[in-house]
């Protein structure tokens, strides 16, 4: 058995990642994207959720987000892939956290394209961030994963946090819980800056 070389530790930084089966897209379309989005949100709480019960009507994110479990500051979702930038706020929270996100995922998944079996390639990996750089670095990671060219490519793709530090009022703006993370970018103009010298470097 595959075991983390380190324990997850309240107040520490982690870059969680998977991706699917043999490299199979775990998004086939964009709906698949919004209920993973959905998840994100709605799974950030140690009370049971059960998706049909909470969208007669409303939104999930008219849901109730006073006791997360983690703090996400940042994610990105990919056809075959995806990032969250997390730290966990109760004993055990990111464990708890991924297992109701992926489960209630992959029944989604397999529900919806009447498959069984797994969808991700193993359980999830996980890197400890521990430096200020590397965790102010994970921010631009995370979003450049999608395009690392132009940023107006990255304004046009709602499958990322990458619009709600550009500014963007948004549902899913929720999703990302700021106040856990240092302040690197109190304005949309400091993130665009360390968006776009990010470009500039990886184009030279």
């Amino acid at each position: 058995m595959n075991t983390r070389k380190f324990k997850f530790v309240e107040k520490e930084f982690y870059h969680i990642y998977n991706r699917g089966n043999s490299k199979q897209n775990i998004f086939l379309n964009n709906k698949d994207k919004d209920r993973f989005m959905d998840l994100l949100f709605a799974v950030n709480r140690l009370e049971k959720f059960n998706f049909a019960d909470s969208i007669k009507g409303i939104s999930v994110y008219e849901l109730p987000g006073d006791n997360p479990i983690v703090a996400i500051g940042a994610y990105s979702l990919m056809d075959n892939h995806f990032h969250i930038l997390i730290t966990p706020l109760i004993e055990n929270g990111i464990t708890i956290f991924m297992k109701k996100l992926c489960t209630g995922y992959v029944m989604y998944f397999n529900q919806k394209y009447k498959r069984t079996g797994g969808l991700f390639e193993g359980r999830f990996k996980a890197k400890h961030i521990d430096s200020n750089r590397y965790l102010k670095y994970i921010f631009s990671y995370l979003h450049l994963n999608i395009d690392d060219k132009l940023v107006d490519n990255l304004t046009n793709y709602p499958y990322s946090s990458f619009l709600d530090y550009y500014g963007v009022i948004r549902p899913q703006n929720k999703i990302i819980n700021r106040k856990f993370f240092p302040d690197y970018f109190p304005s949309k103009e400091d993130f665009l800056k360390e968006i776009k010298e990010w470009i500039e470097y990886r184009g030279s």
